[in-house]
């Protein structure tokens, strides 16, 4: 009755807790809110401040009470794009100080313990069990040096806004995301944002347009919160060696520079004697905000912006005569940073002198994500396919509780998919009376239901859906990925003319590029395949 009242999925909970990994997370999924429950909050929103409230309460449940998260010398990252970045960045760089890390980041993308980070590995499948049914009845927490917490959505009512001491704050690029909960303008977004914001807690931020950076400094002048705007990477690197950074992109500069300033922020404040040096000050005001200090990045620094990784973002395989680019990217503006790297990869990768080249995308986006204008932005990478899937690694999930969503039903996903493909046959003027073929209904159940557009020759990319993750890259491989191995592909992804002569293409093609991007979800279902070691 609690469960049905608070809208959370019903799942059959043992009756004595088994000390298995998948236990754990099947239990952990039964607090996940179901669809309708979801849509009906979203029609009634109440205060959410509430939503605080509650936290505290279940803190308190848990054996803890908000003093306790003082000690753990926080530093609280909130954004709308690059925010994880800049943690996995943070979080490098102070581990390469020697110093005991610890870092809470969302969503995941292959197993939910990589959401809880211990010196920058994920907490073992042991361990998260083991602390999951002692949480499940009272926490027990586990101390480290400091601990680097990604906001979840916005800030101001973001359960992670518990917090209430953290030593430093950072906000990310902001942009256009989650409208239904944090506003549709990026001021009323940047008003979220600002809400990590803590009196005399100093916060940093990056270069953002004029009218959300004056709601974050209007934000930060009411609570009394030193908010300094960050100089560009350029003038750390100067009078020095250029900085190398684990993450590609040329957008993960920005993330990269604000991670420097909270690193060293941290540091200062923690009085460590090997914060980096300040340069020469160049003290002045950008759009009426303090600039950060200028330093020389210490060789722990460099250490730790060279060895970040993190995974889904900017990430390429190299497997044979694929190569797979993989990017979480689904706001417009890093939509638009994602086509600019995934371009320039191209440019620079190593020239094939004989055979045809293949650009496939694999594209999926899920909320209130505009699907049409993320499209629109990708059309210049002259993709000769455009593949659709819900975020689902198997037709059926429910022997991977790590993979599984309740938030949404399997009709509404695959419906979504046939929205994005019809958004990317319209994108083309020539293609308007282009029939929409379809398979079965989404409802039968069957080994995978292919649904697809086909398009005349010499035109934009054939559009084609699969009704899981696992069916796509069986089509785009075409068991040529040495890793991602089936034992046999089911007929049905030949069942059409396009998707034969496609296969044909794709199986001789001498190189075949696929970048997977519209969400993190997506992202996480394609490493689980193709890294299966990551499932480990």
């Amino acid at each position: 009755q609690v469960a049905a009242r608070r809208g959370l999925s019903v799942w059959p909970v043992p009756q004595e807790p088994s000390m298995e990994y998948q236990d754990a997370v099947r239990m952990l999924n039964t607090l996940q809110t179901n669809a309708s429950y979801l849509e009906q909050a979203k029609r009634q929103r109440g205060d959410p401040q509430t939503q605080l409230e509650a936290m505290e309460l279940y803190l308190a449940r848990s054996g803890l009470q908000v003093e306790d998260l003082d000690r753990l010398n926080i530093i609280h990252v909130t954004g709308t794009k690059g925010k994880g970045s800049t943690c996995a960045f943070t979080e490098c760089i102070l581990r390469s100080y020697g110093l005991k890390t610890g870092f809470f980041s969302s969503p995941h993308l292959v197993q939910v313990r990589e959401r809880i980070r211990i010196n920058g590995q994920p907490i073992s499948p042991d361990l998260f069990t083991k602390y999951f049914w002692r949480l499940y009845h009272q926490l027990e927490k586990t101390k480290v040096d400091l601990a680097v917490v990604e906001v979840g959505i916005g800030g101001a009512y973001d359960c992670t806004n518990i917090i209430r001491k953290p030593v430093v704050c950072g906000v990310s690029s902001l942009g256009i995301d989650h409208t239904s909960l944090l506003g549709d303008t990026v001021e009323k977004i940047a008003w979220q944002k600002g809400g990590i914001f803590k009196q005399g807690v100093p916060a940093f931020t990056v270069l953002q347009p004029e009218g959300p950076l004056a709601v974050l400094r209007d934000r930060a002048q009411q609570i009394s919160c030193p908010l300094y705007l960050c100089p560009p990477l350029e003038a750390l690197e100067e009078g020095g060696l250029p900085l190398t950074l684990g993450l590609e992109g040329e957008h993960q500069r920005s993330n990269a520079a604000l991670a420097l300033q909270l690193a060293h922020c941290w540091l200062q404040r923690q009085n460590h004697h090997d914060a980096g040096e300040l340069k020469a000050s160049r003290p002045g005001l950008l759009w009426q905000l303090p600039l950060a200090p200028v330093f020389q990045p210490t060789s722990h620094m460099r250490l730790g912006l060279r060895n970040t990784e993190w995974l889904g973002r900017t990430q390429v395989l190299r497997r044979g005569p694929l190569t797979w680019y993989l990017d979480g990217a689904h706001t417009p503006s890093s939509v638009q940073a994602c086509v600019r790297w995934f371009r320039q990869a191209l440019q620079s990768r190593e020239r094939l002198s004989g055979g045809t080249e293949v650009r496939v995308l694999l594209f999926n986006t899920t909320g209130d994500r505009d699907s049409a204008v993320l499209l629109k932005l990708l059309q210049p990478c002259q993709f000769d396919y455009a593949v659709f899937c819900p975020n689902l690694t198997e037709v059926s999930s429910t022997g991977n509780a790590d993979q599984q969503n309740f938030t949404v039903t399997l009709d509404q996903v695959l419906l979504r998919c046939l929205e994005h493909q019809q958004h990317w046959n319209c994108l083309d003027e020539e293609q308007a009376s282009t029939a929409l073929w379809s398979a079965p209904s989404p409802e039968l159940a069957g080994p995978a239901p292919l649904l697809l557009a086909p398009h005349p020759p010499h035109s934009s990319a054939s559009s084609l859906v699969f009704s899981c993750i696992s069916h796509a890259l069986q089509w785009i491989s075409q068991g040529r990925d040495p890793v991602f191995q089936t034992p046999s592909s089911p007929k049905s992804l030949l069942t059409h003319p396009v998707a034969r002569s496609g296969a044909s293409v794709l199986h001789e093609a001498a190189a075949v590029h696929v970048l997977v991007t519209g969400s993190l979800h997506l992202v996480g279902g394609v490493l689980k395949l193709l890294e299966p070691a990551l499932s480990q």
